[in-house]
């Protein structure tokens, strides 16, 4: 398959690009240092579209595809990642769910607020005895009426200190497991919500990680998502478009690593010539540009996938999991290739190593894409490669 990219494509890649070079690498060393959540580079995203790209322009959206997303995603992540996991979550997670699953009054109070950046939102599932097994929900939404009483903790959550709006996932009928599981709207400036200490993180440390608190928080019935006991299918199905942003952002990572790395290769001189000329760096090179070629057709393919219609629920762990584990990879290799300089700040290497770590455990852990990988080849259902009988879905 050729990816092609539309004039409107290049323009939205051209775009994220020029903003992460101008706007965002200055300051994402000190950021990155400091834990200092970008708040004026966010309000920057907002006012360039980046923060509700695929939500629809009457709600304030940009109306873009997904690859147009990822195309966005991908520059962004060359850079700063703690900018580009601000995106994802605002998009992917968060946008795109309630757009695709909640009512027409959810959308005009919430969505037109997150997707122009008025508002930001944050995906609350994991637990702190709730990972993986996100069917193992502690949080309760009690059925009072009119309204649910809102309890439990939510650990790990992206934006849970600067986001206006938290997506809930909560347990309203244990006896029914995980289908007794309910998605709510809830605005952080409610009684009963509280924000915990700011994570101390390996990566993205400019990014906004807090375990937050909700203790007797009535969260009216118009404030669910679907129908009773939806949530725990809507949580799998927009982490599985999420896990397109994820897989996006790990081969930005990658990308930024390569570039930095190419870059300093010929420029850095050994032994009379610059140590690209020995053969040593010019096969890891030529080893970073196959694998990070490789994944990128995975992640483009996935969202064209999901801009098809078509079914994208493997595509997406498959892109998700090969991307970063190629992140892991060769942002240790950039860090090899610039040897001592890769170890200190000011080459960027080092931060785009400890960055590209979160890419294989969050929105869905290696283990855990493969086991959806797996699944999906033991019951049949693996996309790979499929033609239609006319011939016009060609992969």
């Amino acid at each position: 398959m050729f990816f092609e990219l539309t004039e409107e494509q290049l323009a939205v890649r051209d775009a994220a690009r020029e903003f992460a070079q101008k706007e965002l690498k200055p300051g994402v060393i000190e950021r990155d240092s400091k834990m200092q959540y970008p708040a004026e580079q966010v309000r920057q995203m907002a006012e360039l579209g980046f923060l509700g790209m695929m939500a629809a322009p009457e709600y304030g959206g940009g109306g873009m595809d997904t690859l147009s997303y990822v195309l966005a995603m991908e520059e962004i992540s060359k850079v700063d990642s703690s900018c580009s996991v601000i995106m994802s979550v605002n998009n992917s997670l968060v946008c795109w769910g309630l757009e695709t699953y909640g009512t027409e009054e959810q959308k005009a109070k919430y969505l037109t607020k997150l997707a122009g950046g008025e508002w930001i939102g944050a995906f609350c599932l994991s637990e702190p005895e709730a990972g993986s097994d996100a069917t193992s929900q502690r949080t309760t939404a009690v059925d009072m009426g009119d309204y649910y009483l809102l309890n439990g903790t939510k650990n790990w959550i992206t934006n849970g200190g600067k986001s206006q709006l938290h997506i809930v996932m909560a347990q309203s009928h244990p006896e029914a497991g995980h289908r007794g599981i309910n998605a709510l709207l809830v605005e952080t400036s409610w009684d009963g919500v509280t924000i915990g200490a700011k994570e101390d993180k390996l990566g993205i440390r400019a990014s906004d990680t807090h375990t937050i608190m909700y203790s007797d928080v009535k969260v009216p019935k118009a404030n669910r998502i679907g129908e009773d006991g939806f949530g725990f299918k809507f949580a799998m199905k927009t982490l599985a478009g999420g896990r397109i942003g994820i897989a996006a952002q790990a081969l930005g990572i990658a990308g930024g690593a390569y570039e930095l790395a190419l870059e300093y290769s010929k420029q850095r001189e050994a032994f009379g010539k610059p140590i690209s000329k020995h053969q040593a760096i010019a096969f890891k090179l030529a080893d970073m540009a196959t694998e990070i070629e490789a994944a990128k057709l995975m992640v483009y393919r996935a969202a064209w996938l999901k801009d098809q219609g078509m079914d994208y629920d493997t595509a997406s762990a498959m892109a998700k999991l090969y991307a970063s584990e190629v992140a892991m990879r060769h942002t240790v290799e950039a860090v090899q290739i610039h040897g001592g300089y890769g170890y200190v700040k000011e080459y960027h290497v080092e931060r785009l190593m400890r960055d590209a770590k979160i890419t294989q455990i969050y929105e869905g852990t290696s283990e855990i894409q493969r086991v959806v990988i797996s699944r999906s080849i033991l019951e049949g259902q693996l996309y790979l490669p499929v033609y239609s009988s006319s011939m016009e879905h060609r992969i």
